[in-house]
């Protein structure tokens, strides 16, 4: 039995239907439906009902899937145990945000190339709501973000952890010896990570809740470079890592300021789907870690 025809139904049982499976597989629909429909004959069982919408598995299609599973799940770490890493091709679609991408993701990147330089990665850098969804539709293999990613059958693990801190440029005419108040901040703008951000929406909350302050405006943006910009250009103070701007830092264009109240750190996982063929993102995944807890 065609192991290819084995992965093709996992993948339209998961997606819920043919077209969905051909684009997940990089091949036609009318690919996926011969080999179902050669999974059918040799099995003698219809495995899915279908109509315009969804197909969805039959009663033996979901007792065949159990088995086409495990079989992929064997190939795969047999392929592990044995196999050459040349062995492994193909393209793995991964989701970023942006505080890796100016962290160690470049590490990571030259050590998937050495272990394994049959294997292409497709970055994608977004806000990490954004990579949730697209690892949830099944558009990514593996995303690091601040997570955790909750759907059921993805898997998080922790990755790092970084704390956020107040700066700003020396330009602007604070108290840099005395803790800032929450209200002497709010006399600036405050620059931070896009609106639907865990980061921006801890800020709002904290301004929200506190006596006697003024609600600042609040800048959000979904590119970490801008937001460095913004803030060496003087425009406001910021929320982000120091270990996205230690050459700032050290050169004196910004300085972190001194606070009252501390922002809670950000906190982000490596999240792939717990699929028996997604073995390339849990090797990924453990790179990851590895490179994240070596620079931490």
């Amino acid at each position: 039995m065609d192991l290819k025809g084995l992965e093709t139904l996992i993948w339209v049982a998961k997606l819920g239907g043919f077209r969905a499976a051909a684009e997940r597989l990089n091949t036609t629909q009318p690919a996926i439906s011969v080999r179902i429909a050669q999974l059918e004959e040799e099995l003698g069982q219809r495995l899915f009902d279908r109509d315009n919408r969804k197909s969805s598995l039959t009663a033996k299609g979901l007792e065949f899937l159990e088995y086409a599973e495990k079989m992929i799940a064997l190939r795969n770490e047999m392929l592990q145990a044995v196999a050459d890493k040349t062995a492994f091709r193909g393209v793995v679609r991964v989701g970023v945000a942006e505080t890796i991408v100016h962290t160690w993701l470049s590490r990571l990147l030259e050590r998937v190339h050495y272990l394994y330089p049959s294997i292409s990665l497709e970055i994608e850098v977004d806000i990490s709501v954004n990579l949730s969804n697209r690892l949830i539709a099944h558009e990514l293999e593996i995303a690091f973000l601040m997570g955790p990613v909750t759907a059921p059958y993805v898997k998080n693990q922790p990755l790092c952890s970084y704390p956020l801190e107040w700066v700003a440029s020396p330009r602007l005419p604070l108290d840099w010896e005395t803790p800032a108040s929450l209200a002497a901040l709010a006399h600036w703008p405050i620059i931070t990570y896009a609106r639907i951000t865990k980061p921006h929406i801890a800020i709002r909350e904290m301004f929200a809740t506190a006596p006697n302050t003024t609600f600042p405006r609040i800048f959000g943006n979904s590119s970490l470079s801008t937001i460095i910009r913004m803030t060496t250009d003087g425009i406001g103070i910021a929320s982000i890592p120091p270990v996205v701007i230690g050459r700032e830092l050290a050169e004196g264009r910004l300085r972190i300021v001194k606070p009252e109240q501390h922002l809670a750190p950000l906190d982000f996982t490596v999240s792939y789907p717990s699929n028996p063929d997604n073995h390339l993102a849990t090797a990924i995944a453990t790179l990851a870690r590895d490179i994240a807890k070596a620079g931490e």
